[in-house]
């Protein structure tokens, strides 16, 4: 996965030196979310995602223990 990270933010530093001023930056969360995708997909597995009600769950207050 180093070599991928590497590879992604080398090609993403390509694509918009113009734009980047001489710092560092840290990964894009768009280029770590592909390279979990890409590791995961090797692996056979897939990511769901979350259920109106499950999100519900989650961003209350009122329902749990």
């Amino acid at each position: 996965m180093s070599v991928t990270n590497q590879t992604l933010n080398a090609e993403h530093i390509v694509k918009n030196d113009k734009h980047l001023a001489t710092k560092v930056y840290p990964v894009p969360l768009t280029i770590d979310k592909e390279i979990a995708r890409l590791k995961l997909s090797g692996m056979g597995v897939a990511i769901d995602t979350l259920t109106g009600e499950q999100k519900k769950y989650l961003a209350s207050w009122e329902m749990g223990t």
